[in-house]
């Protein structure tokens, strides 16, 4: 099932919002991605011609299983998810920066990675987190050092907006984000739901 939307989180945790040179949110930073951004697993992530640079951002996201809005203090946000993916949140980081907004340098085609399962059962305060680019590990956290929980990511998107069946919600980086160049391979792993492996290519003509 595609999504309606993807909803991102930034700067969820510290040390990321850190080394970009941000204060943390007091309250979660969300923006969207469009679906048309969406790739599968060994999918190719294009590096568009209008940016000089595009970074990797390794994230767990949640893949919502009922039509949820305005929870309740006695709702159980989780149990509102299907289950949980790896997904790469590519950035043009020199058009986010230009543009001082997020829509045109994470919403390129093929800016959006995804799998390679959708994964239940976890417990998600247990998960680590680990991207790597040409085998080299550039990212590793825990999930349970983000700024704000899911529960609470969770609860904040359900005030602003209905989460559909099928939505997602990328919750963040950690530190280490860097650049990509065309010919690199970049992998976002969790455990218990495998690693999501996409290689740059140029545009095609």
């Amino acid at each position: 099932m595609a999504p309606s939307k993807i909803v991102c989180v930034g700067r969820n945790y510290r040390a990321h919002a850190k080394e970009l040179g941000n204060q943390p949110p007091r309250e979660p930073l969300i923006f969207l991605k469009p679906p048309s951004a969406i790739i599968g697993p060994d999918e190719a992530i294009v590096y568009p011609p209008q940016s000089e640079r595009v970074d990797y951002e390794g994230e767990l996201a949640l893949v919502i299983g009922r039509r949820c809005r305005n929870l309740k203090p006695s709702d159980d946000p989780l149990s509102f998810v299907f289950g949980f993916t790896c997904l790469n949140d590519v950035t043009a980081r020199d058009l986010q920066k230009a543009d001082e907004s997020f829509t045109r340098g994470k919403g390129f085609d093929t800016f959006c990675p995804v799998g390679p399962m959708v994964a239940t059962g976890l417990d998600p305060a247990h998960l680590i987190l680990e991207t790597h680019v040409n085998g080299q590990r550039r990212q590793r956290e825990q999930v349970s050092e983000m700024i704000f929980s899911l529960d609470a990511i969770m609860r904040f998107i359900s005030g602003v907006m209905t989460l559909e069946p099928g939505d997602l919600i990328a919750t963040g980086t950690p530190a280490g984000v860097a650049p990509l160049s065309v010919g690199d391979t970049v992998e976002v792993a969790i455990e218990g739901i495998g690693r999501l492996r996409n290689k740059v290519t140029p545009p095609q003509e």
